[in-house]
């Protein structure tokens, strides 16, 4: 979906690839100036491919970057375990493509994989189709948790059958014993061996093993952003307002309120952090979630007050993604995709998020074809906002 939007005509001319934003502040102003902030356009810094730093002005800023970039480390603390930073070349943060450019460092090898969201599932399952391709290669998967429980996800009662497939598929290869399932891992230090890596995890053994991947949860890269006037929790690093609605210690997927420019904004006028970066650490972010963030932003930036105040959103019933508050767990590595009762669900108003019928395709309930980009390609801005005014059209899908 991204290139027929590049190639849309109101964002192809203005459209820069291949760069970095590495600060953004107020022009001439720093953090600590109060005078006329909010006429003060913003200033943002983007390191070009030449590694040449260019300035470019803006009314408003969004920051959508996300956190793909900054994944959490090993350590249950949030920070990195002794021997990480110097066997860095044989671990791996995210998803790798083990069955593609990547499979050179995984096949026929022991790789254990910490973590226990969606992420680590999708690792699990491609690692599991890469040792019926080659024989000798072991998985082990670490969790945090001293029981699997709910681990697995909703499975069938998921509302999104193919998203509680991977847990129901993960279950069954953990039953087989082609995946080795280590439960009640909190890694305290990684040792090079002559033949591997030593993982200590307390009291819990755990085998030498050749790789690690690493899938436990992302936070928020916040260092561009030092020179704004942010409101953020402490402990979730979302805005302030937005923390209680999502922190996962309380809340699954299915029970955050839907919300929009009103719990996004910040002390800095006509900033937003919008998507999985606006969850800060919280692991309960759903795209479709962040599709009615960006409508409503939109909506306060154009002066649709209206439109930005009423945040229209309809959530999975079940399966969604939960973090099993039942069980003993920590932040990110308590997953997604648990089951939560159905009178959790949310569902308001119609509108551009009107409730949407449950799709394997994806998370927001239908699947992206070809009626969604000719939604997005003709028209230009001014048709996407009537429609979205009007309640005619979907944007979440």
């Amino acid at each position: 979906y991204l290139a027929p939007l590049a190639a849309h005509p109101a964002i192809a001319p203005h459209l820069r690839i291949g760069t970095r934003v590495v600060g953004i502040g107020r022009d001439r102003l720093d953090k600590m100036k109060n005078g006329e902030r909010e006429k003060s356009p913003f200033v943002l810094h983007i390191l070009n491919e030449d590694g040449e730093i260019d300035t470019l002005l803006a009314r408003a800023v969004i920051d959508a970057s996300g956190t793909w970039t900054t994944p959490n480390p090993l350590g249950a603390n949030g920070l990195p375990v002794p021997g990480e930073h110097a066997l860095r070349d044989r671990i791996t943060y995210g998803i790798p493509d083990v069955l593609g450019p990547a499979q050179v460092h995984f096949a026929g090898r022991r790789v254990l994989v910490v973590g226990s969201g969606h992420s680590a599932f999708n690792v699990l399952l491609d690692l599991a189709r890469l040792a019926k391709e080659v024989p000798g290669t072991e998985i082990h998967w670490g969790i945090r948790r001293q029981l699997a429980g709910q681990v697995f996800g909703g499975e069938t009662t998921d509302a999104l059958p193919e998203r509680g497939s991977l847990g129901k598929r993960v279950r069954q290869l953990t039953s087989s014993g082609r995946i080795t399932l280590h439960t009640g891992v909190r890694i305290d230090r990684l040792r090079a061996t002559e033949s591997g890596i030593a993982v200590a995890a307390g009291e819990t053994p755990l085998p030498e093993v050749d790789r690690i991947i690493t899938v436990t949860g992302f936070r928020p890269d916040l260092a561009m952003l030092r020179e704004l006037r942010l409101d953020l929790d402490p402990a979730v690093e979302s805005p302030r307002a937005l923390a209680p609605l999502i922190d996962p210690n309380l809340h699954s997927c299915g029970t955050v309120p839907p919300h929009g420019a009103a719990e996004l904004t910040h002390p800095e006028p006509d900033f937003y952090i919008a998507g999985m970066k606006s969850y800060g650490r919280a692991p309960t972010f759903l795209m479709m979630t962040g599709y009615e963030q960006v409508r409503s932003i939109v909506c306060a930036l154009t002066g649709d007050v209206e439109g930005a105040r009423n945040v229209e959103l309809s959530l999975p019933a079940t399966g969604v993604c939960s973090s099993n508050l039942s069980e003993v767990s920590t932040g990110s590595d308590a997953g997604c995709c648990g089951t939560v009762p159905e009178s959790t669900a949310i569902a308001t108003a119609t509108g551009c998020c009107d409730a949407l019928a449950a799709s394997p395709a994806s998370c927001c309930g239908g699947e992206a074809g070809e009626r969604d980009l000719i939604r997005i390609a003709p028209g230009g801005p001014r048709e996407l906002t009537r429609a979205g005014g009007s309640g005619t059209a979907r944007t979440c899908c």
